[in-house]
């Protein structure tokens, strides 16, 4: 439960904010309607092809988010424990029950772990070209699907700025066509404008926090696996010159 509890603690901060902002916003409306109602209302009132477009990028934002956090909690690995049980193998020479202990434990770490001790017979250089590539790859593999984090995270307020430009046209339009300015013609316009603006910056603000929740998650997986795969080098070189 340790490894969820921060994301699942950003989500309750998430959603207490949402429905204390609900909840505020509710209060000024002389009908007093619930916090869904209102975001349903803001939702049609800023035109729903582009609160579309930003409630899709939320969506697919969440959807990715959610499966890096779950996929980086399950690679994590106790690695001073899978090093004692790497090293009290190698000390009774069995190097396939190194192996196999490496085999039996899932996350990056292990993966290196059994690349170097497959191709420790080839020698310790071999050894350790092996461990800096496969570190490389599992590098790789954790930080797949951050660049579409990121564009959906640059693309949320893009949208709500297209659509508040595209409220202000409509505005003006409409000063154009009646040939004066009337606060009746152009709120429409605004409000338009604020609400598109004020969802896409939302969804990229929510969206940020778990990117750097990820960010820092990887930074951490990454610095255990290359301290692990310094300790499996000495525990490699030892093994070999225990064999002379």
């Amino acid at each position: 439960m340790k490894k969820f509890f921060a994301p699942l603690l950003v989500c309750a901060v998430i959603f207490l904010l949402g429905t204390e902002f609900s909840s505020l916003m509710a209060q000024t409306d002389a009908e007093q309607v619930t916090g869904i109602e209102l975001l349903k209302k803001y939702f049609i009132d800023g035109g729903w092809q582009f609160m579309t477009l930003v409630l899709v990028c939320l969506i697919l934002g969440l959807a990715v988010a959610i499966e890096r956090i779950i996929s980086l909690n399950l690679a994590t690995t106790n690695t001073n424990k899978l090093l004692r049980k790497v090293s009290s193998k190698l000390d009774e020479g069995d190097l396939e029950g190194a192996q196999q202990v490496c085999k039996a434990t899932r996350g990056p770490v292990a993966n290196i772990f059994y690349q170097g001790l497959e191709k420790m017979e080839d020698g310790i250089d071999v050894a350790e070209k092996s461990i800096v590539a496969q570190g490389s790859v599992q590098m790789g593999r954790l930080e797949r699907g951050l660049p579409w984090l990121s564009l959906f995270i640059a693309l949320a307020p893009m949208l709500g700025f297209m659509g508040t430009v595209i409220g202000m046209i409509g505005a003006f339009d409409a000063i154009e066509a009646a040939g004066d300015i009337q606060p009746s013609l152009v709120a429409g316009g605004i409000k338009v404008a604020l609400l598109t603006t004020v969802f896409g910056l939302i969804v990229a603000i929510i969206l940020q926090i778990f990117y750097n929740y990820i960010v820092s998650k990887i930074d951490s997986i990454v610095n255990n696996m290359e301290d692990a795969s310094i300790n499996l080098i000495d525990l490699l070189a030892r093994y070999r010159r225990a064999r002379g």
